[in-house]
């Protein structure tokens, strides 16, 4: 076997070999039939010494080269933008952990709100006593409004300012005051009547002003309470029926699950976009492989010029 016939079919294994990775990384029909085809083509030259090993090397030259040349280009613009992808998993994964170092736990949420129910009920027993026998006694229970302070930024639901004033409207003449609180007459004689057993329904704010709203344990009666100025009054769900009290998600951890959502998707599609093939050049490939599929693609070696200035064209393109 002379030197040029073993030089051109070593190159042509070379060659084959390049478009074998490419095939494995892309995994898509036509290319596995193109490299499968290639190698035919191949082991047609090398076992019949009679052809002209030249067309071997003019068809790898004009087509299988190309082609790679090709495949590589898509290979590394599909790998680039899956990067970016994956860069954003990793902002949004750091993002993450930097909100759940600092975040209250729903968990958190539903064991605090039972405690401020205690805090509040022993608060208005001692309030009840302090107006019975006119003390000076403080009736609140310690840290009273770390509660709302804590929770109302990610738990408590936003109102108008309208609906605010609405129910912190009373009658003067309707209320107990001392210098600590305010709570309406009636109200304390009901929580009174029902032993004080209350627990927390929801949280509402606006801006910076909140209001917890309690329910009596017993009856379907609500009341609220202002941290700002200490105030009780009787509350008319009706008006807030529309607000959840349900626990829920806080805002922190919303953001999380929609950062976790998003990574599963920008991870599935990065998976994807690795070995995407536009349209295009799947149309193309399909072509080039009913022609070297042809038992007589011998004859018309003249057409892979067409089909290599195509491929040609193909990477001077923005389509990939």
């Amino acid at each position: 076997m002379d030197e040029n016939r073993i030089n051109i079919l070593n190159e042509s294994t070379r060659t084959i070999s390049k478009l074998q990775l490419l095939t494995v990384f892309f995994n898509n029909d036509i290319i596995y039939k193109i490299y499968l085809r290639t190698q035919v083509i191949h082991q047609l030259f090398a076992t019949n010494p009679d052809l002209d090993i030249n067309k071997l090397e003019l068809f790898h030259l004009q087509f299988t080269v190309t082609l790679i040349d090709l495949l590589k280009k898509i290979k590394k613009n599909n790998e680039s933008r899956a990067d970016l992808m994956l860069d954003e998993v990793q902002l949004n994964n750091e993002l993450i952990g930097q909100m759940d170092d600092t975040i209250f736990s729903e968990n958190d949420f539903a064991n605090d709100k039972q405690r401020q129910a205690l805090k509040m009920s022993q608060s208005l027993r001692k309030l009840f006593e302090v107006l019975s026998n006119d003390l000076e006694d403080y009736p609140f229970a310690k840290n009273i409004n770390l509660f709302s302070s804590r929770y109302a930024p990610d738990y408590f639901s936003e109102i108008p300012v309208e609906l605010l004033d609405e129910l912190l409207r009373y009658n003067p003449a309707d209320l107990y005051t001392d210098k600590y609180a305010t709570i309406q007459r009636k109200l304390m004689g009901k929580l009174n009547k029902h032993g004080f057993k209350i627990e927390f329904y929801a949280g509402l704010k606006t801006g910076d002003i909140t209001i917890e709203v309690y329910k009596f344990t017993e009856v379907a009666l609500y009341f609220l309470y202002s941290p700002s100025n200490n105030i009780f009054l009787f509350c008319d769900i009706a008006k807030i029926g529309s607000i959840s009290h349900q626990s829920k998600l806080s805002k922190k951890e919303r953001v999380m699950q929609e950062l976790l959502d998003k990574n599963v998707r920008l991870q599935s599609s990065a998976g994807v976009m690795k070995t995407h093939l536009p349209a295009e050049v799947i149309n193309l490939l399909d072509e080039d492989y009913k022609k070297i599929a042809d038992v007589d693609f011998l004859q018309h070696m003249n057409s892979f010029d067409v089909q290599a200035n195509i491929l040609k064209t193909m990477l001077n393109t923005d389509l990939i």
